[in-house]
């Protein structure tokens, strides 16, 4: 399994409209593809901004470029993402997933 890791800041006062976006895009698009195990959602404030970090767990790294093209290091944006002044990570981290254990 593996683990695709992405960040973005924006201000606090956009902080609820973005997740709800970000359902409505990244975690939306991500669920429709083959391979996609499932996905969290992180929020924390940082330096009086809100920092929102999107995990995504797949099959195999060949699904994650079903998504996200042959370039899987680089963000997939969206159209509106500047609408919630948003100041992105353009990588993302890739990750083998070692331990998957829920209590």
């Amino acid at each position: 399994m593996i683990a695709r890791e992405w960040k973005a800041r924006c201000p606090k006062q956009h902080e609820q409209g973005f997740i709800d976006y970000l359902y409505e895009t990244g975690v939306k698009e991500t669920s429709e593809t083959e391979g996609f195990l499932g996905a969290q959602i992180f929020n924390r404030d940082l330096d009086g901004n809100a920092e929102i970090t999107l995990i995504s767990y797949w099959k195999t790294l060949e699904c994650i470029k079903a998504f996200a093209g042959e370039d899987i290091g680089i963000a997939k944006l969206y159209p509106e993402d500047d609408k919630y002044e948003l100041d992105p990570d353009r990588h993302v981290s890739h990750y083998k997933v070692v331990e998957n254990r829920w209590v």
